[in-house]
């Protein structure tokens, strides 16, 4: 069972990101602050979600959150700054659009950047453990979803609408067979079989 809060007492944001395993399109993020009764019973980390469910829950979560906002990075900022640098700035372009201002953050993960001198906590697969990392899961990923079957419409010989950009064997197929496109991350080893490393002091 998800938890509601890691900071009684606090307006506390979760923040949580989408898209940095990929190889091409934005890294997405999302910022959400629950209000402290909030309940639904399907709530969980946006992986373990269908996508009918997801999507269900993002339209609750919508309504019921005291702020919630969606920040992005392009592939070219990604492939300016790094990848992990990109997902801690597509959280702070997030935070940087809530309604309501937050008292602490807590993060999916284990790296983040201070945002504005506020109290942070990093925590490791925090979506399945704290009701609004998992709220903020479910945002980033589905808008970014949207994001990726609308340039597949401009691009559909990578199969974005299936794939969602990540390196499945058909979207590897698709960059031997036509190159990559304006959307792919160049600095990414896009035909290898790993990512570049997520070097932290990289900014490349």
């Amino acid at each position: 069972m998800l938890l509601p809060y890691y900071h009684k007492d606090t307006v506390e944001a979760g923040c949580d990101e989408a898209g940095r395993g990929c190889l091409a399109g934005p890294v997405y993020a999302a910022a959400v602050i629950l209000p402290a009764d909030f309940h639904d019973p399907g709530l969980n980390d946006s992986k373990q979600l269908s996508s009918r469910e997801r999507y269900r829950l993002r339209e609750v979560i919508e309504k019921e959150a005291l702020a919630w906002a969606v920040g992005v990075v392009s592939n070219q900022e990604i492939d300016e700054i790094n990848i992990l640098r990109a997902s801690i700035l597509a959280m702070h372009r997030a935070l940087d659009k809530l309604a309501l201002r937050p008292e602490s953050l807590i993060i999916d993960g284990n790296r983040f950047l201070p945002y504005h001198g506020l109290p942070y906590t990093t925590i490791v697969k925090g979506d399945g453990k704290y009701l609004s990392i998992a709220a903020a899961s479910i945002l980033a990923k589905t808008y970014r979803d949207d994001f990726m079957r609308q340039i597949h419409e401009e691009f559909p010989v990578y199969h974005w609408d299936s794939n969602k950009g990540y390196p499945s064997k058909a979207h590897r197929q698709a960059l031997r067979q036509y190159g990559p496109s304006p959307y792919h991350r160049m600095t990414f080893r896009l035909l290898g079989d790993t990512q570049l490393e997520l070097d932290f002091d990289n900014t490349k």
